[in-house]
């Protein structure tokens, strides 16, 4: 099968921008339908739908006012765009400079991470509460993780954890159990990495679901009895055992064929970098 790029004559990267849009739109839509939703005027609910990444609808609609406390400060305002900043220098600054075509790559994707995921992201976030909407962080400082599970269930993308723990896993755990329910979750992330990742790049199919299965195995691990002896859980054995199983196998979700494919012309077209791998 043709990849999508040959089929509609985009370039692979703009395809893989409109298949993540298009996932997240659908996701975004999921959860304003069928979350018991709170009296809110009409431009809130344009407004969750069109300019907050979040997936948290009830929070974000509740018409009662965030509390001054929970409200950004100047510290947190200066983080964030520092965030994005950071990201910038990666992108435009970096790795335009980085020899080989796999490494600059991955400089600067983590540079679009975090002008987006965490920089970006976080200045929406800031902008949103300022106005007193509760529109948490989407990223919290996953860098802190002494877990596997802590890493993915309380730090990472918490929008993409709010959507699959609502309408995956407390059904699934719900009609078998809860580890049911976490095998879902993380086939279901897999498949849609290798939806945004896998299918632009007309190759290496399978490996970003690969990863995912890998992280699930991770968490099941860790809640061993034997894991817990070690002290994979907590402390700095639960960080370094953590932060091997995410970089370790991360050549699965971000492989070659990705990064010759779809990014490096990405970063070409943004005007930092060369095509040639």
């Amino acid at each position: 099968m043709p990849p999508p790029s040959a089929l509609t004559g985009w370039p692979p990267w703009v395809v893989m921008w409109a298949l993540s849009a298009a996932i997240f739109f659908a996701c975004k839509a999921l959860t304003w339908l069928f979350t018991p939703l709170p009296p809110a005027p009409a431009w809130r609910h344009v407004a969750y739908l069109v300019l907050w990444p979040g997936l948290d609808a009830k929070s974000f609609l509740d018409p009662r006012p965030l509390p001054h406390e929970h409200r950004p400060g100047a510290g947190e305002w200066a983080f964030a765009l520092a965030k994005v900043s950071f990201g910038a220098a990666l992108v435009w600054g970096i790795a335009p400079g980085v020899p080989f075509g796999y490494v600059r790559a991955w400089v600067g994707m983590a540079g679009v991470v975090f002008v987006l995921h965490f920089g970006a992201f976080h200045v929406l976030s800031c902008a949103w509460r300022a106005a007193g909407v509760d529109a948490k962080p989407l990223m919290a400082w996953p860098l802190a993780a002494r877990s596997v599970s802590e890493f993915w269930g309380k730090r990472w993308n918490l929008a993409f954890r709010d959507l699959t723990h609502r309408l995956i896993f407390r059904p699934v755990a719900a009609r078998w159990n809860a580890r049911a329910g976490l095998v879902a979750v993380f086939l279901f992330s897999g498949i849609v990495h290798d939806a945004v990742i896998s299918v632009p790049a007309g190759a290496g199919y399978g490996l970003p679901t690969l990863y995912f299965v890998i992280q699930c195995a991770a968490l099941f691990v860790e809640r061993t009895k034997f894991a817990k002896w070690l002290g994979l859980g907590e402390g700095w054995r639960g960080r370094a055992f953590t932060a091997t199983v995410l970089i370790a196998p991360a050549c699965g979700p971000f492989h070659p064929p990705f990064a010759r494919e779809v990014v490096l012309p990405f970063l070409a077209a943004i005007g930092c970098g060369s095509v040639t791998p």
